[in-house]
């Protein structure tokens, strides 16, 4: 189940070398309407490959969007010999794959994703899937593309709330390994840092992940460490949806993260040293003021919202059951704990130190 990843800027010769290998009996490229328009032209795709455009945004990424995927696919003459190749963020490699995973039981696709969030997350380890009833990727599948093509040339122009959003994946990942690597990502201002610099951080950064994955492709063990930080981060994620002011993906993972170390703080004694170092560092990067991004940095809960977050947290796919919420924790940096559970009282002290935190 591993996946064949490549990491390279020339995008154009990577992905023509993997089309002419598969030998497709017909190509489809599912792409956003941002990435079909700007992406996509510049992929040196031969003339006869089929274009599915999508809405963008994550709002699309549900059963009604997969459905008309599918539906392009029968219309256009898809096999199970044919080949998807998904261009864009997270949401186009998430249900792009789903879609191919599911079509006639299953084609192959390639994900190519467009966003550091993407590259680093979403279209690395081989989970696919949609949003449902407000729930994040409530439904999905394991299936791992047959190849990644990682690459940062069309970073250049994300804006920085989009860079952010995947580096606290990255932070994530260091999280995992050891406490010099985390403190060498908060230390790294990321607005300086260019595509070319950013392509090796990158590789040692889905490295982590794959090696975690390759042991524990379907997540029964050891790769439930990669959901630390997203037990609050997709409680206070869906709860931003609710109040009609979308909090990023990557936003929601830094704060669930900030929350979850907090957890870890008083359920395993987490070092606080680095607690407040985390939360520092996001005051600095992530609020609405630092370096001009116009993105509210915490949906603005109060004590009468805690109920519905940890409602939320309630559905989390990772539970056993709906009274027996499940976290990722830390001992330390490089030291995770999985299927831990918390207490109503603990995750509402943990909330409230968050919004302390980062005020």
């Amino acid at each position: 189940m591993s996946q064949n990843l490549l990491f390279t800027n020339d995008v154009a010769t990577a992905l023509g070398n993997l089309v002419k290998d598969a030998a497709p009996a017909t190509i489809h490229v599912i792409a956003d309407e941002n990435t079909a328009r700007l992406v996509v032209p510049r992929l040196g795709l031969p003339a006869s490959a089929d274009l599915i455009t999508i809405p963008a945004g994550d709002d699309a990424k549900n059963l009604d969007t997969l459905a008309s995927i599918w539906g392009h696919l029968v219309d256009n003459g898809a096999t199970r010999r044919s080949l998807t190749v998904n261009v864009g963020g997270g949401m186009v490699t998430d249900i792009g794959g789903m879609a191919a995973a599911t079509f006639k039981r299953g084609m192959r696709f390639i994900n190519l994703p467009t966003t550091l969030l993407g590259a680093v997350d979403a279209a690395v380890g081989g989970k696919t899937g949609i949003n449902f009833r407000g729930l994040k990727n409530e439904i999905g599948v394991f299936a791992p593309a047959d190849a990644v093509i990682v690459s940062t040339r069309f970073f250049v122009t994300l804006p920085m709330h989009e860079l952010l959003s995947g580096y606290a994946e990255m932070i994530k990942h260091a999280l995992l390994t050891d406490g010099r690597e985390y403190r060498r990502l908060i230390g790294t201002d990321v607005s300086l840092t260019d595509a070319a610099g950013l392509l090796p951080m990158l590789r040692d950064s889905v490295m982590i992940k794959k090696r975690i994955v390759d042991e524990d492709p379907c997540e029964k063990g050891v790769r439930r460490a990669l959901n630390l930080g997203h037990t609050v981060g997709h409680a206070l994620e869906s709860f931003s949806h609710e109040c009609r002011s979308p909090l990023p993906h990557g936003y929601a993972v830094a704060y669930g993260l900030l929350a979850e170390m907090i957890i870890s703080h008083i359920e395993l004694g987490f070092p606080s040293s680095a607690l407040h170092e985390m939360g520092a560092f996001l005051k600095k990067t992530y609020t609405a003021s630092s370096l001009g991004i116009p993105v509210q940095p915490l949906p603005a809960i109060s004590c009468d919202d805690y109920d519905r977050l940890i409602d939320l947290m309630s559905h989390d796919k990772k539970n056993a059951t709906s009274n027996d919420i499940n976290f990722t924790l830390l001992e330390a940096p490089g030291r995770p704990v999985i299927d831990r559970t918390a207490t109503p009282a603990t995750i509402v002290a943990a909330l409230d130190i968050l919004r302390d935190m980062t005020s």
